[in-house]
């Protein structure tokens, strides 16, 4: 586990030299491109953030000009989440989330084997979360 935390930070740092964007802030303006528009609520869960954190992380990205906030025309209390065009340009050029090495190698592996490491993985996120609510 402490490889993986090693690892996972070194690569986040790679990611941050590229305009000062973390692994979670990219992550986050993906899923915008990906999704075209959604709200904090649905993001959240996608992202896996609680919603303060997530509130903070966004705060920052709209600073930057990164992702804009429209208010729903029918429901004033609903505001959507949309990537900006700077934000856009900014991803075109950002490193991947992953490191290609890595994505390489795991697409190399046997189709069971990859299961069967997403699951350990999966199961280790829940076992943290877990531990986290204890805290």
């Amino acid at each position: 586990m402490r490889r993986l935390q090693q690892d996972g930070e070194v690569h986040a740092k790679r990611v941050a030299r590229f305009g000062g964007l973390t692994p979670v802030q990219l992550m986050i303006l993906q899923v915008l491109v990906a999704e075209g528009r959604t709200t904090a609520s649905v993001l959240s869960r996608r992202v896996s953030l609680t919603a303060a954190t997530l509130s903070g992380v966004l705060e920052r990205l709209e600073e930057r000009g990164l992702l804009q906030r429209q208010r729903d025309e029918q429901d004033r209390r609903r505001h959507w989440l949309l990537i900006s065009e700077a934000g856009r340009a900014l991803l075109r050029e950002a490193p991947p989330l992953l490191p290609p090495e890595f994505s390489a190698r795991f697409a190399a592996l046997p189709e069971w084997e990859r299961h069967s490491l997403t699951a350990a993985l999966l199961r280790a996120a829940e076992l943290c979360g877990s531990m986290e609510k204890e805290l």
